[in-house]
């Protein structure tokens, strides 16, 4: 696949990126309020459906919780042509109906970021769109390529020039220098060098790609709206445009979807055994999505009532640190039979790019962000639910709140294992000095958070929980990397973030 250059007929040209009308600019420069790792990013691919930009909006918007940085549309007409707008921000900053009634097509690649590589430029914004012979690509990602930097060191040594520091440029370079004559196999040919985690949407001209690496990390699913089709990493965000789900995309898995008709292209090469990403379940997925053949709902349910027999507590009411812990704090209530009650209520409106005061406040970013219930609290002795615990900086405010709000008795339970190690594959996490779990031990944490007791949901009753739609990946909790650590084993951790990105 050689790039349109009109200076040059080298095939090491560069592909010529599309310009992009740029919107919604949000400031990025503040210090970040939320201590939890990071959502990765939310992808969206259509084919076949008019408007095909104004379903992807309606897409990303479901995906939001996915990414927050930014968002961006790549719209394909009947002749191939692209047209793409990407911003920072959410989705209703970057998008107004004079940028979707341009972005004209029966095919879209939509995706919102927050930056797990190559920093928060706008450059950095996806789709990446640039024009080829074969056709205008357009390009979004999920996930981290684990030798996105080996890749690039060699591509730049061919004389590749790049556009970005995110590595999901890699994959175009290697598609632009595939030596197959036909697009489906430089497609494919590309995907088998990378390593790592990575779901795909990616369309060249008016034929629509989707690919999952050959573990499934982060997942990817197919849905049927009328005539056309949809990949998105959430049903969720098929639930919004009334499309019917029809099943998961696979772990290497590559679909081409084009005149409406679907074709498997040749699978990657297949992974000792498949390795989603546990995760998802535990925060990042929406509760009414469906992955892998479950419910995020049912599933943290579940890890709440396995959580209640690890953990039992003698206590007036339990709840959720809102909202991702809202239903393993229920399973915590169904199989305790302590009453579930409202105790914090969640700040909806808090951008993740507010401006802290001029004066110090240590717990000023939990403060904007939660308040205690007094009436539920005072007096009370309380189990407070939480999905995870990373650095430990958010709950330690918390429970200072709810001392504050009068409650007699803090019991604190993690509706998942101590995180003790950081993730390569596509969810920005601290350094592993910085994770609480890694540095101390639990009642070392109990007397940091100054609760009454503190509890984890066990890595065997989690996995428990959820095993008839495993094996998953649980590398954050347990240190077990499935896929090779190829740029950190190398030396090339230090290019994951460039400087000045």
């Amino acid at each position: 696949m050689k790039p349109i250059d009109p200076s040059s007929s080298s095939p090491t040209s560069p592909p010529r990126v599309l310009p992009v009308v740029e919107g919604g600019a949000r400031d990025i420069r503040t210090a970040e309020l939320d201590p939890l790792p990071r959502e990765e990013c939310g992808v969206i691919g259509i084919s076949g459906v008019p408007a095909a930009a104004e379903a992807g909006f309606l897409g990303l918007y479901a995906l939001q919780h996915r990414g927050q940085e930014s968002a961006g549309i790549c719209a394909v007409d009947t002749d191939g042509t692209a047209r793409v707008r990407k911003g920072n921000g959410l989705v209703a900053d970057v998008f107004g109906a004079d940028d979707l009634n341009a972005l004209i097509g029966s095919t879209a690649v939509g995706h919102v970021r927050y930056s797990t590589s190559g920093g928060s430029r706008i450059q950095n914004a996806q789709p990446i769109v640039v024009r080829y012979a074969e056709g205008d690509l357009a390009i979004a990602h999920n996930g981290n390529l684990t030798n996105a930097n080996e890749l690039r060191q060699r591509l730049v040594g061919e004389g590749a020039l790049f556009q970005t520091t995110s590595d999901s440029e890699v994959i175009v370079h290697l598609i632009a220098r595939s030596r197959h004559d036909q697009v489906d196999a430089q497609v494919d040919d590309a995907l088998t060098h990378l390593e790592g985690a990575f779901s795909l949407c990616l369309s060249i001209g008016n034929a629509l790609y989707a690919a999952v690496d050959s573990r499934g990390y982060r997942p990817l699913v197919l849905g049927r709206k009328d005539d056309g089709w949809i990949v998105a990493s959430e049903t969720c965000a098929l639930d919004i445009l009334d499309a019917e789900f029809v099943r998961d995309i696979r772990p290497g898995e590559v679909l081409k979807i084009e005149d409406g008709e679907i074709t498997n292209l040749r699978d990657l090469p297949p992974a000792p055994q498949p390795a989603p990403c546990v995760f998802e379940l535990v925060y990042f997925a929406r509760p009414d999505s469906r992955l892998w053949g479950t419910s995020v709902d049912r599933a943290r349910r579940a890890f709440g009532r396995r959580l209640a027999e690890e953990h039992p507590a003698e206590a007036d009411c339990v709840f959720a640190v809102p909202d991702s812990a809202n239903s393993s704090a229920l399973g915590y209530a169904e199989a305790s039979g302590i009453p579930y009650e409202l105790g914090l209520l969640r700040n909806h409106y808090v951008g993740r790019t507010f401006i802290k005061p001029s004066q110090a406040d240590r717990d000023f970013g939990a403060r904007i962000k939660y308040n205690p219930v007094r009436e539920v609290v005072a007096g009370q002795r309380v189990v407070v639910v939480d999905d995870s615990l990373v650095r430990g900086t958010t709950s330690t405010s918390l429970v200072k709140f709810l001392r504050g709000a009068g409650a007699k008795e803090v019991h604190f339970r993690i509706a998942s294992p101590p995180v003790t190690h950081p993730c390569f594959y596509g969810i920005d996490m601290p350094s592993k000095e910085e994770l609480v779990g890694s540095a101390h031990s639990v009642d070392e944490i109990a007397e940091q958070l100054g609760v009454d007791s503190l509890g984890y949901l066990s890595l065997d009753g989690m996995l428990a929980c959820v095993e008839e739609h495993g094996p998953f990946c649980d590398a954050c909790f347990s240190g077990n990397y499935q896929a090779p650590l190829v740029d950190v084993e190398r030396g090339y951790e230090s290019l994951l973030n460039p400087p000045g990105c």
